[in-house]
């Protein structure tokens, strides 16, 4: 994989960055309208989408930073952008160019104040893995492997720049109007900016690492304060293969549903007891150990779950609130599904498209226990997310609604869901928590 020697940093070469990519989309829409008139319409939209995913992709994993985290983001949703932009995007978690040596060196003396052969025994600097923030080495001191995660120059500096450049492609693909997509944008702008702060990063691991250390099957490493920098992120080296490796591989059904049982406790216990959640779950933050243990890693993306929402987003997973139209309405309007400037049309186009989204959603938590192997659980989330991504109707209507809460939460349900489902987790017990 070709190396990063230098990444565009000023606002100038990154928005310059985004317009060249832009112009090649342009150029791929011209080559769709042609191959429209000698292929069918589907093959020249998957051929439009499998150019316009490499391109946009290329594009953002040399900007890295929060360009490519939210390409990220929108990967773990695999009912929202066509297969060819999940494939693409999905190396955001963990497949991304690296820098080069040099800038390594360069990048931990200006953020830590002393090079690597200063600090650790050893220290590789070849890069293990590189996501879309930083990028982790092996080092060992004192006997210990450890793990040493950099963050790449420049990211936290442009985070409000570069979203700023992104927000009206966003707003125009998810028909976002008014002040609501602004609460979004703040939202995320604002957790990006907690992912790069890596003394937080620390201190939230640390945190919990400790309140969940009961759950069965399920590890941590230890983290170093005093090998650690705002940039910089000293742990313990854990051995195992990426959660996505595993899956390929496994065909020991015991396994998977252990394992899918630990996924599943750690996050329900961080959800209901904690109030918060490691909202970023993706594969390349958890690895399986070669006892078959879930390794949790990477708490930089924490979201806190205020209780005037919490509650009434829980009161909605109820299988007896769905039933009931005045409480069902209830919650849709504290939450801010539903809102007071709706017109009728809005009202019953909204209020029956997320009933029957939550009625397909909310499943797992209407039994004791749940299979999350289930094709036709799956099946149906795929069809809903297709039917409504085609939908003139809902693009009609203004589509920021909602609490800007929905966004962490409602992504880390997506991840979740998805993770079980690679594992091919079976009699899940969904409240098992309770006794942990």
């Amino acid at each position: 994989m070709k190396k990063a020697s230098k990444i565009p940093i000023s606002k100038i070469q990154r928005a310059s960055k985004l317009v060249q990519t832009g112009a090649k989309v342009g150029v791929n829409y011209l080559k769709y309208y042609g191959n429209k008139i000698v292929n069918t319409e589907e093959e020249a939209r998957e051929q439009l989408n499998k150019s316009n995913a490499e391109d946009i992709y290329d594009s953002l994993k040399d900007l890295k930073g929060s360009p490519l985290k939210v390409a990220q983001m929108l990967s773990m949703d695999k009912s929202v952008l066509p297969r060819a932009y999940v494939e693409k995007f999905s190396l955001a978690q963990f497949s991304v160019p690296p820098l080069s040596e040099a800038l390594v060196l360069k990048t931990f003396k200006k953020s830590f104040g002393k090079f690597p052969s200063e600090i650790y025994e050893e220290f590789d600097v070849k890069a293990y893995n590189a996501a879309s923030i930083g990028q982790v080495h092996k080092a060992t001191k004192e006997g210990k492997e450890l793990a040493v995660k950099i963050q790449y120059p420049g990211v936290a500096d442009s985070i409000k720049s570069d979203l700023a450049l992104l927000k009206p492609f966003v707003i125009r693909m998810f028909n976002m109007k008014g002040k609501m997509s602004d609460d979004y944008f703040f939202e995320v702008q604002d957790k990006l900016l907690e992912e790069t702060d890596y003394i937080l990063e620390v201190e939230q691991s640390i945190e919990i690492a400790d309140a969940c250390k009961n759950i069965p099957n399920l590890i941590f490493p230890n983290y170093y304060k005093d090998l650690s920098s705002k940039q910089i992120i000293t742990m313990d080296w854990m051995h195992g293969i990426h959660l996505s490796e595993f899956t390929n591989i496994n065909e020991d059904q015991e396994k998977g549903n252990a394992l899918g049982q630990a996924l599943w406790d750690f996050y329900m216990f961080q959800i209901h007891n904690l109030k918060k959640v490691h909202a970023d779950p993706h594969p390349g933050n958890f690895l399986i150990s070669k006892d078959a243990k879930l390794i949790a890693l990477d708490f930089g993306c924490m979201k806190t779950i205020p209780l005037d929402f919490y509650n009434p987003y829980f009161v909605l997973a109820k299988k007896e609130t769905l039933s009931d139209k005045k409480l069902f309405e209830e919650k849709m309007y504290e939450l801010e599904i539903l809102l007071t400037t709706d017109s009728k049309e809005e009202l019953k186009f909204f209020s029956a498209l997320f009933h029957e989204m939550l009625t397909i959603f909310t499943q797992p938590f209407h039994v004791e226990t749940f299979d999350f192997s289930s094709e036709e659980f799956f099946g149906q989330i795929s069809e809903f997310g297709e039917r409504f991504s085609k939908s003139t109707e809902l693009r009609s209507y203004n589509a920021s609604r909602g609490s800007k809460h929905f966004i962490y939460m409602n992504r880390t349900f997506f991840g979740l869901y998805n993770l079980m489902f690679d594992l091919k987790a079976k009699d899940i017990k969904i409240n098992n928590f309770l006794s942990l």
